[in-house]
């Protein structure tokens, strides 16, 4: 039995995708709330016990391609539901993990289900939805996002404290189930077919899956591992050039492959590519705040966990509010207003971070963090429009894939550069660059741990600035030039 296609069929869909972001965001809040109990539990320390999550965003980085590609090929709807099912079950099997090894491998296998929900989403609703509602419906879904960033914490610390941390995991497979039976039963399996989808035929390209996977692997751990091996150390260098030499043999498999994984020609279209490079450097510039900050709260003012996680969720408080805003108005007035203003906002909230120290008023940091969330919600949901409003519809899975990809990489990239310059700020001032060591606001490790926090939120938002350069040099079509495609498509 499937729903029927009535006039408000579009949101059943919208609802049934929200479950799987919502999901996917709340495992991530969530768990981090079930480290320490977990190291505890198996004596074990922050380095090992860390690549629970380090673990699934690089098992979740290597698989978004070839998700993207598989739902191209095969069918969205499909590829969704078997993301879910893969999600559900490892994720509820980690919940009885006997060993922090074993945690890790499911943890990984459960990304790949995620890779599978991620790569989709964007390419459901817009496939679903009318190019006049883009804006509003990926509006929408950045809200899911920022309430999921909120809830994520509180429900992982709830879990936690009442019925320890493997409660936190089996938490994700009753949203996955609700997920699951949503999809069978909503989703339109010929409506989100690819058509005629480049990828429809041909053989499955693995040389480019197996070397975007190597490429994605090792350059994600060299970043990974630069701050304590030394960024300048033979090891992490020669990580650099082997994960450059694999990119080059990934580039040159994709030009000369039949059906290619990730069809290049997609950077000549310009509002892609520089849709991508500007969201590339507003996530790379922000995602620091929520490792970094806590620190500050707990550590250096003294604040204790669970009111530190009021402070930092007003920043997806106020992008939840301001995605479903800035998404609907781009609809009427386009993207372009929202890409420029959106990185002003951030921009100015990291500047206010920046000036953050031990003696500040919370409310500094609070405003700072209000902005950035505003800004994040008014700019993401915007720019996400845009790239997707730039491709063919067969081309909506690897597209919505790829931009899960940008984010997760420039993410990644953003939290090792951030914390390297913090850890060599505090080298210069004579202090070890142990984070668990900060303490006090007036203490010698406080003060040259807030210097480097300033530093590095005084370059992020000097990148922001690079963001608005790029989304006003980035061209609009026309509305009739859209309506066009649309109709075509």
């Amino acid at each position: 039995m499937r729903v029927k296609q009535t006039a408000n069929y579009k949101w059943l869909v919208f609802f049934t995708v929200g479950l799987g972001t919502f999901m996917a965001v709340v495992d991530h809040g969530s768990i981090n709330m079930a480290m320490p109990t977990i190291a505890a539990e198996f004596k074990t320390d922050l380095s090992r016990v860390q690549w629970i999550s380090l673990g699934y965003a690089l098992s979740v980085s290597i698989f978004l391609l070839p998700a993207g590609y598989l739902a191209d090929r095969f069918g969205r709807k499909e590829t969704y539901v078997v993301g879910f099912v893969i999600f559900a079950i490892s994720a509820g099997l980690a919940g009885f993990g006997n060993s922090v090894p074993m945690v890790i491998g499911l943890r990984a296998v459960s990304a790949v289900g995620s890779a599978m929900i991620m790569a989709n989403g964007m390419a459901i609703l817009t496939t679903v939805f009318p190019r006049t509602e883009r804006g509003k419906v990926l509006g929408a879904h950045m809200t899911i996002v920022g309430v999921g960033s909120m809830f994520g914490p509180v429900f992982g610390g709830i879990l936690v404290g009442v019925w320890g941390w493997r409660s936190v995991f089996f938490l994700n497979p009753i949203i996955g189930l609700f997920g699951l039976a949503a999809a069978c039963l909503v989703l339109d399996r010929l409506q989100l077919s690819p058509g005629n989808s480049k990828r429809a035929g041909g053989a499955y390209d693995w040389a480019g899956a197996i070397l975007s996977a190597l490429t994605l692997l090792t350059f994600l751990l060299t970043i990974t591992f630069g701050n304590s091996l030394g960024w300048t150390s033979f090891i992490i260098i020669t990580g650099f050039v082997v994960s450059l030499a694999l990119a080059v043999g990934f580039l040159l498999s994709e030009r000369q492959a039949a059906v290619p994984i990730l069809d290049l020609t997609l950077f000549n279209n310009r509002v892609f590519s520089m849709g991508i490079l500007a969201g590339f450097i507003a996530f790379f510039s922000t995602a620091s705040l929520w490792f970094l900050l806590p620190f500050y709260l707990q550590n250096v003012r003294g604040i204790e966990p669970s009111h530190g996680g009021l402070v930092l969720v007003s920043s997806a408080g106020a992008m939840a509010f301001m995605g479903a805003i800035a998404g609907r108005l781009s609809d009427r007035f386009g993207w372009k207003p929202f890409n420029i203003a959106g990185p002003i906002l951030t921009g100015s909230g990291l500047l206010a971070i920046s000036r953050v120290d031990g003696s500040s008023h919370l409310g500094l940091l609070i405003v700072g963090l209000i902005l950035v969330g505003l800004g994040n919600g008014m700019f993401h949901s915007t720019n996400h429009s845009s790239i997707m409003g730039a491709v063919e519809t067969s081309s909506y899975g690897i597209v919505s894939a790829f931009v899960n990809l940008n984010r997760q990489t420039a993410s990644t990239i953003g939290l090792a550069m951030a914390t390297a310059i913090v850890v060599a700020t505090m080298n210069g001032a004579g202090v070890a660059p142990d984070l668990t060591m900060v303490a006090g606001i007036t203490s010698e490790v406080s003060l040259a741990f807030t210097k480097g926090l300033g530093t590095a939120y005084s370059l992020a938002a000097g990148l922001m600035g690079i963001v608005v350069v790029v989304s006003m040099l980035k061209p609009q079509p026309n509305k009739g030039i859209s309506m066009q495609k649309e109709s075509n498509a």
